[in-house]
């Protein structure tokens, strides 16, 4: 299997949250400038730079975020600043869920987190698929697991 993409939808996502992030930010940064008589633009500038940083950082994830299913494991690459690669072998697989959280339904959208054995990391998420793709991914990651597990046996 190639490696696959996140929906697109999930940009709009990421870029809601950067936009909430900078609306927070600015109003927390306005109660020092309004204590201290400061311009009244440093807010809206510390905000606009939250804002462009947020909206660009959703941007480089998506290009960034794939995932793939092979026979062994589960591999993932992401990451902005850090490239992150992560490895969910089969054998190690605990169970596998479908999720969606209120802003995933706003979008149509959904996740599928896999939980694996062990203290560190022990859950791997997908973001970013449709419903549908998600309970298949949740069935082959299953199916596959199942089938690791019979081999792995003693």
């Amino acid at each position: 299997m190639t490696a696959q993409r996140l929906h697109p939808r999930v940009r709009i996502v990421w870029t809601v949250r950067a936009v909430l992030l900078a609306v927070v930010v600015t109003a927390i940064a306005a109660v020092p400038s309004l204590l201290f008589d400061l311009p009244r633009w440093v807010p809206l500038a510390i905000g606009g730079v939250v804002l462009v940083a947020g909206v660009g950082h959703a941007r480089l994830r998506y290009r960034r975020w794939s995932y793939e299913v092979q026979e062994d494991a589960l591999y993932l690459e992401r990451g902005v600043v850090t490239e992150v690669r992560t490895v969910a072998p089969f054998v190690r697989v605990q169970h596998v869920d479908s999720r969606r959280g209120p802003v995933e339904r706003a979008f149509g959208l959904a996740s599928c987190v896999v939980y694996t054995a062990g203290s560190r990391g022990a859950d791997v998420r997908v973001p970013g698929l449709t419903p549908e793709q998600a309970d298949d991914l949740r069935e082959e990651l299953k199916r596959l697991a199942i089938r690791a597990e019979g081999e792995d046996a003693v």
